[in-house]
């Protein structure tokens, strides 16, 4: 799969590499599904079969019970960061897009009883729904990017990265920390509260910093 980063009417594809996720980056949605606050970030990768293009039709697997969405601020990264620290990670960042963090939440739940991984609840085919992305010509306040998701024309999340536990660029550099980011990567920087159920036929859109993107998409 190519990522498009585009300005000006002017697109530049990067083939995806993998894509990197952390858990429970704000405090509100660590809330709602009664889980812990993370003393550190919490990490898990989706493999680059789980992405598939946003504004195209979302179909839910079946047979694994609930699947629900996770409305997030993605990060493409432009150049090699190993071991990096959060000066080197801001010129690294080639843009900014939004993803959804599509998760089969029974599932979840069942492997995070036993103590499992959360893979096949985070990880199966198209369960990372990517947008196009913003190519950063200027580097940006980080602390003070925001972006909203709207189910059927009600407005269910609204993230600002102020308001993340590990900001964006602490939470790159301590990826790389343990995972080598490379050209085409993708880091999802987690998500808000709100976070709800799909159905057949839910309508969805994303807006990133108001009028920087916008997304739609709808549920087969």
């Amino acid at each position: 799969m190519y990522l498009h980063q585009f300005t000006c009417g002017t697109e530049i594809p990067f083939q995806l590499g993998k894509i990197l996720c952390v858990g429970r980056n704000y405090a509100d949605h660590a809330a709602e599904l009664n889980n812990p606050v993370p003393e550190e970030p919490l990490l898990f990768i989706k493999p680059s079969t789980a992405a598939v293009d946003m504004a195209k039709p979302i179909h839910l697997p079946t047979g694994h019970g609930s699947c629900h969405f996770e409305g997030e601020l993605a990060l493409l990264i432009g150049e090699k960061l190993t071991n990096a620290n959060a000066t080197e990670v801001a010129p690294a960042i080639a843009g900014l897009g939004l993803s959804l963090d599509l998760t089969l939440r029974d599932l979840q739940a069942e492997l995070k009883k036993v103590g499992h991984p959360w893979e096949k609840a985070k990880g199966f085919d198209n369960s990372c729904p990517l947008s196009p992305f913003v190519k950063l010509d200027w580097l940006p306040d980080w602390d003070k990017l925001s972006y909203s998701l709207w189910l059927n024309d009600e407005l269910r999340q609204r993230g600002k990265t102020e308001h993340m536990l590990t900001p964006i660029l602490d939470l790159v550099a301590y990826i790389s920390s343990y995972f080598t980011l490379e050209p085409g990567d993708v880091v999802l920087t987690g998500t808000p509260a709100g976070v709800g159920e799909l159905q057949h036929g839910d309508k969805l859109m994303m807006q990133l910093q108001g009028d920087w993107l916008q997304v739609n998409t709808e549920v087969a």
